[in-house]
């Protein structure tokens, strides 16, 4: 039997709630608007998240609550790219630019997914879904091997997807500069084990933020002269929800404290974790929309920024299906 203890330490909570305080005040609703039409209004966030990058060297339980609260705020720019992707892999590496990266001196991110877009090591000369490729400092290509080549920019075409606060790109890995390191197998994967859990912590964060937003709307939106929140059916649908944010919490709490241990269990728990962050946010998108009603699908109204999250990172670093059937191979 495996005992976890989830109660945060005085560390972990004076970091979970400076992060929070932080980004509450340097990443708002406006920001994001205006980052649609300009990367470079996250540079000011940058330079206060910088600060925390050296939390993608250290123990993943404390870097799932900071991504938590990014998740939130849907914070754009190019932290999940350096502290939860390419930091790990120099890590991995032993790269003489880890340092550099953690100082927050220097960004950078991931190129490994071929044409159909699964982050399993290939030979294409495309990489695809790269994030934040244009604005980064180096590239960690990753090719058959596998081996990585890290490169100061290379070649790269945006990709319009549904989420504008993580841009992702199409990188041409054709001729590289420098020299190719190999990594091992299993090394390379615990790296993208470590990713997949970042990014499920950072899903709880955005479907926390749909459920609280849903839920404060059900308070406040009156018909019939009550609040909607009232009503039997949105108590039920929120209470629900509420459930299934907690579970996926508990998933990635779990899966996160697994890979620090080391623990056999930590791949089938990253799976898990997964799988069910992208089932509760993608439920928070779609009760969200419901219970809003009208206002809902509006471009005024904020609730979409955080729909276009939800659905985006859903299907990064593989679906509820995808890692469905990694685990019943783990399983079976």
């Amino acid at each position: 039997m495996i005992t976890v203890d989830f109660a945060l330490n005085d560390d972990q909570e004076l970091l979970r709630d400076s992060t929070r305080t932080l980004l509450e005040r340097e990443c708002p609703a406006s920001l994001l608007r205006a980052h649609m039409l300009d990367a470079s209004a996250a540079d000011p966030l940058w330079d206060h998240l910088r600060g925390f990058t050296e939390l993608g060297g250290g123990l993943l339980a404390d870097l799932h609550l900071f991504l938590e609260e990014t998740g939130y705020v849907a914070a754009p720019g190019p932290f999940f790219a350096t502290a939860a992707l390419f930091a790990p892999l120099l890590g991995a590496l032993d790269h003489e630019l880890l340092p550099a990266v953690l100082a927050g001196e220097v960004t950078g991110t991931v190129a490994l997914a071929g044409a159909d877009g699964r982050w399993s090591v290939n030979d294409e000369p495309v990489k695809t879904f790269v994030p934040e490729a244009d604005r980064v400092d180096w590239v960690a290509v990753v090719s058959a091997g596998p081996c990585v080549t890290v490169a100061p920019r290379l070649p790269v075409r945006h990709v319009e997807t549904i989420d504008s606060t993580r841009r992702l790109f199409e990188v041409d890995a054709t001729g590289l500069p420098g020299e190719a390191t190999s990594v091992h197998p299993g090394v390379l994967d615990d790296v993208l084990v470590r990713a997949t859990v970042a990014l499920a912590a950072e899903m709880v964060g955005t479907a926390r933020r749909l459920f609280d937003m849903t839920l404060a709307h059900a308070k406040e939106r009156v018909q019939f002269d009550v609040p909607i929140g009232s009503f039997q059916a949105i108590q039920h649908t929120l209470a629900d929800l509420a459930l299934e944010v907690e579970r996926a919490t508990s998933a990635a709490q779990y899966s996160a404290m697994t890979v620090d241990a080391g623990h056999p269990d930590r791949r089938r728990a990253a799976h898990v974790a997964k799988a069910a962050a992208g089932a509760a946010v993608t439920r928070a998108a779609r009760d969200g929309i419901q219970i809003h009603g009208g206002i809902g699908y509006t471009w005024e109204h904020d609730l979409h920024l955080f729909i276009r999250r939800a659905y985006a990172s859903e299907h990064w670093l593989g679906t509820r299906t995808e890692h469905h059937d990694r685990l019943a191979e783990l399983l079976i």
